[in-house]
């Protein structure tokens, strides 16, 4: 069994669930605008995924590896705050 990495929440992330955080949205608005790629950074792209009800994100490492993670919309605020300072995540599954 492997174990899943964890993700330092960078400037970049901090910035995204601040906008997530003062957007004042509740799950089921943030459900109305579902979009894969709201956000795209150097290191991140995703957005809402009603299904999931969270913020699914692909993660880009400098040494070119992809991760994927999920947040909720209690953590994007806990995170914003700096309460969280890491996400778990998984390496990117080829399709």
């Amino acid at each position: 069994m492997s174990v899943s990495p964890e993700i330092e929440v960078s400037e970049q992330l901090r910035t995204i669930c601040r906008e997530i955080s003062e957007s004042d949205w509740s799950e089921e608005d943030w459900a109305d605008h579902e979009s894969d790629d709201w956000w795209q950074t150097e290191e991140l792209t995703g957005g809402y995924d009603a299904t999931e009800s969270a913020f699914c994100f692909s993660y880009y490492a400098a040494d070119g590896d992809e991760y994927w993670f999920q947040i909720t919309l209690g953590q994007a605020g806990k995170i914003a705050n700096g309460e969280i300072t890491s996400v778990v995540a998984r390496f990117a599954e080829s399709e």
